[in-house]
């Protein structure tokens, strides 16, 4: 085991599970109990083949019998008991880090979601937790009963004959290097079965996100066969993992083949010739022939540890992963006022996107971004809210630096409407509310007439109440524009930020939506990001970006009139046409 991982598991350990000590007593014991009837078992059988089946004693009868029940009752009880506790002390550390890691990722910064995709991102939440709670939870129990079922097992071969019981184990250390070899194994081979779920999920998130350009495009077949592809490889890896795990009792087999092949021979001439009563042999035997279970089970475990390590890896880099965008130590006050760009750069990568950015947006007034894909606009959106911090210069605030301000104090000043609307698969009126938790039903419906929102929902048979599917999927795109508009008329923010929240209407919903941004805007310090000109040909102040800098600001007028580059592109979409400035 790595350290990492080694101190991620006595972390969890101490987090998640020590918590429930109680009860892990109590199923030791029970474990404990359930181990011993094994031995108890095999032990009767001298007394039942000796005093009863060979001596004939009728006294022993009873005894004999009622002890063997009463061990199986035991048996059933105890087990029954263990297995129900730790399955519910599994499954409770399950949802427990599940959540725990869901809250860890939503602290961490877009970049990281930039560079893990949310399939992959499901699998470790998901997959990886539950493998790891059921290989924790089947190790555990068969650790616990199978380590006592051995050693009470051993204990009544050592009573019967402790020469039958040396041939018997003899063949046990030449287990030592082949189980080492398929330890290293079945840990590569999960891994590697682990990263192809992971796939398969990003694959299976692409597809049914993308549902609709699929069937537009005929592309079901396309994306059957790549799922196919990917589903041979997840399988290739998997049974490469099944195989390993498999190959453990299977070594446990030969050797009792071997250790059955001495004990008879040898065993069964001591009986012949007087030495031994058949009791003893059976009583022998019978552990003998019980032993070899739990040892197989005994050595699988260190298969199913490894493949829990593969799961703990995968999530101890989740775990370990940290945000750089931090809260200020000493947070200073946010006051409203002019928001400001200084000599900003940034990159991706090796991708420079902003070279020196320089902007200045006045409070209570509207600033358009305009320019072509690629020339920085989403990117100024991104560093205003803190997703991302500059490589170079400040951004600012009424003259403070962002980076100086608390960051929810930030982000609670800005309401963003973008061109992909995020609605949730609730109703209408709780994703309206997501833009403040504690508004009234009085101040969401307010917002929802603001919005028009109430133009297409009181025609609804639950209206507001009436859900929205998965991503809003129930709703068109004007529809669900509007939601998001009254979410931030809800969060009633003295920053908006629109990205092209009208790219993909029609003209009738454009309308209403443009008109709903009209009262959203209206005394707030605004930034739009539009392709469609005729969108922001009043705002009072327009930037033209190209390549990550400003190369032209000012009015409508006074750009129309330079006849430059935001002059050329109105020309050509007044046109019909496009093309890059």
């Amino acid at each position: 085991m790595s350290e990492p991982s080694k101190n991620l598991l006595i972390r969890l350990w101490r987090e998640h599970v020590v918590g429930f000590w109680r009860l892990l007593i109590v199923a030791f014991i029970l474990m404990v109990i359930e181990g011993s009837t094994l031995g108890a078992i095999s032990y009767l059988i001298q007394p039942l083949f000796d005093l009863v089946f060979i001596d004939g004693n009728s006294s022993a009868v009873t005894w004999v019998a009622l002890a063997i029940s009463g061990i199986f009752v035991l048996r059933a009880i105890s087990g029954f008991g263990q297995r129900v506790l730790i399955v519910t002390i599994g499954l409770r550390v399950t949802t427990a880090l599940q959540t725990r890691l869901l809250g860890h990722l939503l602290s961490l910064d877009a970049r990281f979601f930039q560079d893990n995709a949310p399939g992959s991102l499901i699998e470790r939440v998901r997959g990886d937790t539950q493998a790891l709670q059921g290989v924790a939870s089947a190790t555990l129990m068969t650790i616990g009963r199978d380590t006592i079922s051995v050693i009470s097992l051993l204990t009544v071969m050592l009573i019967s004959d402790w020469t039958w019981a040396l041939l018997a184990l003899a063949g046990v250390p030449i287990l030592i290097l082949p189980l080492s070899l398929l330890q290293k194994l079945i840990r590569k081979t999960t891994r590697a079965a682990r990263e192809a779920a992971a796939r398969l999920s990003t694959q299976l998130d692409e597809i049914f996100h993308g549902i609709i350009s699929i069937k537009v495009n005929r592309l079901e077949d396309h994306e059957a066969t790549r799922f196919d592809q990917e589903v041979d490889r997840f399988l290739d890896a998997q049974l490469r993992a099944e195989r390993g795990k498999a190959a453990n009792p299977a070594v446990i087999d030969v050797i009792a083949a071997i250790g059955f092949l001495a004990v008879l021979i040898y065993g069964g001439q001591q009986i012949i010739a007087g030495e031994k009563t058949v009791g003893e042999f059976m009583s022998f035997f019978t552990a003998l022939a019980l032993v070899f279970d739990p040892l197989r089970r005994l050595s699988a475990v260190s298969g199913h540890i490894q493949a829990a390590l593969a799961s703990l890896e995968r999530l101890y880099s989740v775990l370990e992963a940290r945000p750089t965008i931090l809260p200020p130590a000493s947070p200073k006050r946010l006051k409203s006022g002019d928001i400001r760009f200084a000599s900003v750069s940034f990159s991706y990568g090796d991708t420079p996107v902003l070279r020196g950015f320089d902007l200045t947006a006045e409070e209570g007034r509207t600033t358009a971004l305009v320019g072509p894909s690629g020339a920085g606009k989403s990117t100024v959106f991104s560093l205003l809210t803190r997703l991302i911090d500059p490589d170079l210069g400040e951004v600012s605030i009424a003259g403070t630096a962002i980076d100086a301000a608390d960051l929810e104090e930030l982000r609670n000043a800005i309401a963003l409407v973008g061109q992909e609307t995020a609605l949730f698969d609730e109703t209408i009126a709780q994703n309206i509310r997501l833009g403040r938790l504690d508004a009234t039903d009085a101040q969401v419906q307010a917002a929802a007439e603001a919005a028009h929102v109430t133009d297409f929902a009181d025609g609804l048979p639950l209206g507001l109440n009436t859900p929205v599917g998965p991503r809003g999927g129930s709703l068109s795109g004007g529809q669900r524009q509007r939601v998001a508009i009254a979410r931030a008329m809800l969060r009633d923010a003295p920053i908006l930020l629109l990205d092209e929240p009208t790219s993909a209407l029609d003209a009738r919903s454009e309308q209403l939506v443009n008109e709903a941004l009209r009262r959203l805007s209206a005394g707030r310090t605004t930034l739009v990001i539009a392709h469609r000109l005729s969108t922001i040909r009043a705002a009072d102040h327009i930037v033209v970006m190209d390549q990550g800098a400003v190369i032209e600001q000012g009015t409508h007028e006074a750009l129309m009139a330079r006849k430059g580059a935001y002059a050329r592109l109105n020309q050509l979409q007044s046109a019909g046409l496009s093309a890059p400035l």
